[in-house]
């Protein structure tokens, strides 16, 4: 069985009053796994912050 079916069986057996805590960690999750790639596309930038600020880059992309 996948991880999806099996955490989908167990919600099932699930008493409702816990459904609402999941939902919240769901949630919890999902925010962080979006702080995880705002962090990642910070640290991008960063690193590439002096490739792109050259005059050569400038150039190359004026026609755009």
């Amino acid at each position: 069985m996948k991880t999806k079916e099996l955490i989908f069986k167990e919600i099932k057996n699930l008493p409702e009053f816990y459904l609402g805590e999941l939902l919240d960690f769901i949630r919890f999750l999902e925010t962080k796994v979006v702080e995880q790639k705002k962090e990642v596309t910070i640290a991008s930038e960063v690193s590439l912050k002096k490739d792109w600020l050259r005059p050569e880059e400038d150039e190359a992309w004026k026609d755009l």
